[in-house]
């Protein structure tokens, strides 16, 4: 099996839900189609899945197929009309605790054969410390870690980030700081997570960026549509297109 991280493969994790990690998946996805890169979002946030949900798809494969062994991943891809591929999950249908770690294996190959087919691979983490998502997450060359200021949010997304720092093969850690009330507000929300960071672990996680609280963020989920179809010159967009920019530029 191949355990070392690929470059072009991208998990987005959470500590908790509700930060904005499936929207944020679906924007770069979005943003990076708009920039002519050939990309794969992967909804990987089995039990819980939205990624077809939020854009309002239905899709005629997903995990679920996969996880049966009744199709394969390269089979079970839904074309989004933003331009980007995706494998969708399925809310509900799915206990991961059913899955056998050889069926995981197996999609874990099957997912880095695919990654060879993209410029980049998006992976949509379930929230959370899980082992299925450590797996899912250790292919990764980067692991963007999504944080509001809750409180709940900062400590899950530490947990997460020590986790990380333990592996032979760790990712590339980085942070976006979602929902912020302002620029100047989300560089305190990442600052008291890089003091504990540094103080407890040692290692100091890099901020890829900042994304302002903006409420045509919830239209557009409310719409079942992408923020970038519906408004992409709002504040949110805006921010997301720095990040997917820098983002760009690393998979290079």
């Amino acid at each position: 099996m191949n355990d070392k991280p690929i470059n072009n493969i991208i998990a987005i994790a959470s500590g908790k839900g509700g930060v904005g990690k499936t929207w944020l998946a679906i924007t770069l996805s979005h943003l990076f189609a708009r920039s002519a890169r050939n990309v794969l979002l992967f909804d990987g946030d089995i039990g819980l899945a939205n990624v077809d949900v939020q854009l309002g798809l239905t899709p005629e494969r997903d995990l679920r197929t996969v996880f049966e062994g009744k199709a394969k991943l390269s089979e079970s891809i839904t074309h989004y009309q933003g331009g980007f591929d995706i494998l969708a999950g399925r809310s509900g249908s799915t206990s991961m605790a059913s899955v056998s770690l050889t069926r995981l294996s197996n999609i874990k190959e099957e997912l880095i054969e695919l990654s060879k087919n993209y410029d980049a691979v998006i992976i949509d983490l379930g929230a959370g410390i899980e082992q299925y998502v450590q797996f899912m997450a250790s292919i990764a060359g980067r692991c963007i870690v999504v944080i509001t200021d809750e409180p709940t949010s900062l400590t899950d997304a530490y947990a997460f980030i020590k986790l990380c720092a333990t592996k032979l093969h760790n990712p590339n850690v980085q942070v976006i700081v979602n929902q912020a009330a302002s620029q100047k507000e989300g560089e305190k929300t990442f600052a008291a997570l890089e003091k504990a960071c540094t103080s407890f672990l040692g290692i100091a996680p890099k901020m890829l960026g900042i994304v302002r609280k903006d409420n045509k963020v919830k239209d557009s989920i409310r719409a079942q549509v992408s923020l970038i179809d519906k408004a992409s010159h709002t504040l949110a967009a805006t921010d997301a297109a720095a990040i997917s920019i820098k983002l760009m530029q690393q998979i290079t």
